[in-house]
């Protein structure tokens, strides 16, 4: 195996407490990949010889972006939807059925050239894992042909049948909730890692909810949940007591919800590109942060309520809207995202740790929100490789 030296990085941010601070930020840095691992990090001075050498001279490195939610598979776009709430039409998720409509309609290669467009999107701004849903076709065969296309692109799949009740089951929800806990989860549980539900009015509620992601995590996925984007409801509870990994969303929460969110250790996933393009009041995270709340950032990509694939954006978003400071919200979109996708070895730079990591063409990972807009990730390292 050979190895690469990484030197004269003038701000390394690992996410390693050894090295003090919320960042484990080191000055003056190296590291050395091998084998599409950190094989060691430490001091430019104190670097170890490898077969090759790159200098970054005094750029800023930081671990690559976990995005843990977006809906990359699906047809068309929205932007009438988007433009006519710029002009005062609330967003009510109804919108959802008219991307469905598309999917289906759409062919295999068409959805696989979205997905690779938008990803590739996605390594050109630093991000490096990205959970991709399902939840665009609704029957049997659309949702599996949309997991199994979005697993072409990363190990974090998640079956969302349970977006929203089809036009063609409006009269049977019931009717619904057994085809997405039976026939459809059958056939998309081969392809998933994650099951999902839309808590929420219109789309799903408590207890069918709890149905859903029981009947998931008896296939062996685990549970992911929207909750409480539209309004106060039952979805962080519902998260909370199945043990689900994160509830995402987050925007109107009752100080229970708060309470159970610390107590139980569901990362908090919150989206802030959601509610810029939707004009919705964004997340507290400052409540949830200064309550023991694990807080991940997320964009949340989708053809609808939000299209954006940026996740410095979303820090940019959480720093200023979010009460966040540039710290906390570069760790809830690193560290953050891997404990929203229960993954040990993404969102730090420690040794043994996947070679994951962004190149900034900036001296501090603080001017990813001081410099919004601004293209500023040079490289993305995936494994090590150019991403």
């Amino acid at each position: 195996m050979s190895s690469l030296l990484l030197t004269s990085i003038g701000s390394l941010v690992t996410n390693d407490p050894a090295h003090g601070g919320p960042l484990g930020e080191l000055r003056d840095a190296a590291l050395v990949i091998e084998g599409g691992r950190i094989a060691w990090v430490g001091g430019r001075r104190e670097a170890p010889a490898a077969d090759t050498s790159m200098d970054l001279g005094d750029r800023a490195v930081i671990p690559g972006f976990v995005d843990s939610h977006a809906h990359l598979v699906f047809a068309g776009d929205r932007a009438e939807e988007f433009a006519a709430r710029m002009t005062g039409q609330p967003y009510s998720a109804g919108g959802i059925r008219t991307t469905v409509t598309a999917t289906r309609g759409a062919a295999d290669q068409q959805l696989t050239a979205t997905v690779a467009r938008l990803v590739t999107e996605m390594r050109r701004q630093g991000t490096t894992t990205v959970e991709i849903k399902s939840g665009y076709g609704l029957t049997v065969a659309d949702e599996a042909r949309s997991l199994a296309i979005a697993a072409g692109f990363t190990d974090e799949t998640t079956y969302l049948g349970a977006h929203v009740v089809p036009a063609e089951y409006q009269d049977d929800p019931a009717g619904y909730v057994d085809l997405v806990t039976g026939p459809m989860l059958d056939q998309a549980a081969p392809h998933s890692k994650w099951v999902d539900v839309f808590v929420e009015r219109g789309a799903f509620d408590a207890d069918q909810a709890r149905a859903i992601l029981r009947a998931g995590q008896a296939k062996g996925l685990q549970a992911r949940v929207h909750a409480n984007q539209l309004g106060e409801g039952p979805g962080v509870q519902v998260a909370c007591e199945v043990g689900a990994a994160a509830a995402d969303h987050c925007t109107y929460l009752t100080d229970a919800d708060v309470d159970a969110l610390a107590s139980t250790g569901v990362v908090a996933g919150l989206l802030p590109a959601i509610e810029f393009s939707t004009r919705s009041p964004y997340p507290d995270a400052r409540r949830l942060l200064e309550a023991g709340v694990t807080v991940a950032l997320a964009t949340d990509c989708n053809p609808g309520s939000g299209y954006s694939s940026s996740m410095p954006f979303c820090i940019a978003l959480a720093v200023r809207e979010m009460r966040m400071s540039p710290a906390e919200a570069l760790w809830s979109a690193t560290a953050g995202g891997a404990a929203s996708l229960r993954r040990e070895d993404i969102g730090h730079l420690r040794v043994g740790a996947r070679a994951d990591l962004a190149v900034l063409d900036a001296p501090s990972y603080v001017h990813l929100a001081y410099r919004p807009g601004v293209p500023l990730v040079t490289q993305t390292l995936v494994g090590g490789r150019p991403g």
